[in-house]
């Protein structure tokens, strides 16, 4: 008990007792350490009851992107309402979270979680650079950190997005597009057989070409290589 008390004090007290004598400066660092150990322990106990709070009463974060292409049709929740959800939560309870960005080969994001007390924790995950479709390298960075943003957010705070219950659709949620080269490969065929682009999009059920997932890679240039051979008389 008289620990406690004595933690509980303030420095400018410690150091008061310490003048007057009633303390020499080995018992002054000795109260100092207890007070700071005193105070890191009661941070620490008031960071997991606001977490508890947190958890006791979550906010509901929506699906709100919608990805289609071919015959897949899912949603998933994006960065921006992941972090305005559980931001606005968090806040409500003393919380803040922060994200500290790493690369060295691959690309390591670390989230962090603040009580107004002092007392914080922390996770990481790492991941290489998001390179699929025609993105270039600042673009392939950034798709990649907020990938990890999100993903470390919800790790830390324990929760999920509806649609990561749905069978590891959510995994989807980074579509890997074709590349340069293949874009190229299929240009080519296009060029080369005189295709009507717009026709062409529609048939693979797509946009641009620039947003052909590399899971239907194959299936155009089958269909390009058909149309050839029917060209050639093969």
């Amino acid at each position: 008990m008289e620990n406690k008390i004595i933690a509980t004090q303030s420095t400018s007290d410690l150091i008061k007792l310490a003048i007057e004598g009633k303390s020499d400066l080995a018992q002054l660092k000795e109260l100092l350490a207890l007070k700071k150990d005193y105070e890191a322990n009661e941070a620490r106990k008031s960071y997991h009851k606001a977490m508890a709070d947190f958890k006791a009463n979550p906010p509901t974060i929506e699906k709100d992107k919608a990805v289609s292409f071919n015959q897949t049709k899912y949603n998933y929740a994006t960065l921006a309402n992941v972090t305005k959800k559980i931001g606005s939560a968090l806040s409500s309870h003393g919380l803040s979270a922060s994200w500290s960005t790493k690369q060295n080969g691959s690309i390591s994001v670390t989230c962090r979680i603040t009580h107004v007390s002092g007392h914080s924790e922390e996770t990481t995950l790492s991941a290489d650079a998001d390179k699929s479709g025609s993105k270039n390298s600042i673009q392939a960075l950034g798709s990649t950190i907020s990938y990890l943003e999100r993903y470390t957010l919800l790790a830390l705070t324990g929760l999920a997005t509806e649609d990561m219950d749905d069978g590891g659709q959510a995994s989807e949620a980074i579509v890997e597009y074709i590349t340069d080269k293949q874009k190229g490969q299929i240009l080519d065929y296009i060029n080369d057989l005189k295709c009507d682009m717009p026709g062409f999009l529609k048939f693979m059920g797509i946009e641009t070409l620039e947003a052909m997932p590399v899971a239907m890679f194959n299936k155009a240039i089958n269909a390009l290589e058909a149309k050839r051979k029917k060209r050639d008389g093969k």
